[in-house]
């Protein structure tokens, strides 16, 4: 990827805590090209959101702490001003929250915020963003748009509030859209109509979108490429199709044998995330990993390696490196291949 819309490398964000130092991000890099849709999944806990908040500086400082790089369409997020700052979130980045509730103000009306949303970000009239408003309601399928306009959030269902969270991501025509777990706590119809209506958006805005989710589901229906995350670190990224055809770290094995699958049985991850505080040494995933060896509990997490001669496919396990056998972590055959389900909404 020559030009990548959103750069990361060696992001770090650590919180200074009365109990000591989390490092809650470790050293994460990663490439949105434009136009595409790139996953960062994980358990919760792995550092998915704190990642996420990172690139646009909304995470709170002190106590936190942000460096490494990075660079949207070649400008410094982490230089720039807080004047700069504003006018990039909500106008060429735009941030859909996890709990669409909490991202909407209680006492307002769904169209004032839009509203507000619209007018600070663009030469419009109280006229010209009503309207604006509407249409962007009507197009992320609020039922009788003008009408629900002077509604508040609370006489909107889960569903219909997180549509209205997007129209509001959607205000000022961002180049890049960062959705974080946007189906959390909604039923199974509606979090598919909300992936349906992403991937719409998408295509038809030619929008770049960093998605961060814990559904494996989710990843296979949406994603271009994906970034595995495990306790702040990197395990593995690939193209989709390569994750789910061919996964190479065991972390990622394992996220996939917790799928529902038709004759397998759900397989969970034994143990828990280690300890922020107090990470462990070499591979983070050693603890709960039943091919560690030796050398995956000694120095620092390894190095992503190219996996085979793919060096878009990379997982970041000593297998991969010299003078090991990665075949002695991976089942002969495929087990997880999408089954020319990819891109099919679940």
């Amino acid at each position: 990827m020559s030009d990548p819309l959103l750069s990361v490398r060696d992001l770090e964000t650590v919180f200074h805590t009365d109990e000591g130092t989390v490092r809650a991000v470790d050293g994460v890099s990663f490439d949105v090209g434009r136009g595409e849709i790139v996953c960062l999944v994980g358990e919760s806990g792995s550092g998915k959101t704190v990642t996420a908040e990172s690139v646009t500086r909304l995470v709170e400082t002190p106590p936190g702490e942000i460096s490494g790089d990075v660079l949207f369409d070649g400008a410094d997020v982490l230089a720039m001003t807080d004047g700069e700052l504003r006018a990039l979130r909500g106008n060429r980045i735009g941030h859909v929250f996890q709990n669409p509730q909490g991202a909407l103000n209680p006492v307002y009306t769904v169209g004032w915020q839009l509203v507000e949303a619209i007018r600070l970000h663009q030469d419009a009239t109280r006229r010209e963003a009503r309207e604006r408003a509407v249409t962007l309601l009507d197009r992320v399928g609020i039922p009788e748009a003008a009408g629900r306009f002077d509604d508040y959030p609370h006489e909107f269902s889960g569903g219909m509030k997180q549509r209205v969270v997007i129209a509001m991501a959607l205000a000022s025509n961002p180049d890049l859209l960062i959705a974080d777990e946007p189906t959390t706590a909604l039923d199974v119809t509606t979090q598919a109509g909300i992936l349906q209506l992403l991937v719409d958006l998408q295509d038809e805005y030619d929008l770049s979108v960093l998605l961060i989710t814990h559904d494996l589901g989710v990843v296979a229906a949406v994603a271009d490429r994906v970034v595995v995350l495990y306790a702040g670190k990197v395990m593995e990224r690939a193209t989709v199709t390569a994750l789910f055809d061919d996964p190479a770290h065991p972390y990622t094995r394992a996220l996939l044998r917790c799928l529902p699958r038709p004759g397998r049985q759900m397989e969970a991850i034994g143990g828990d995330l280690p300890d922020p505080n107090d990470p462990p040494a070499g591979c983070r995933f050693h603890p709960r990993c039943p091919h560690a060896i030796e050398e995956c509990r000694q120095g620092e997490q390894p190095p992503l390696y190219d996996v085979a001669a793919d060096s878009a496919h990379a997982a970041s396990c000593v297998y991969y490196g010299p003078n090991h056998d990665p075949t002695a972590i991976r089942d002969a055959e495929t087990e997880f291949a999408l089954d020319g389900n990819s891109g099919e909404l679940p």
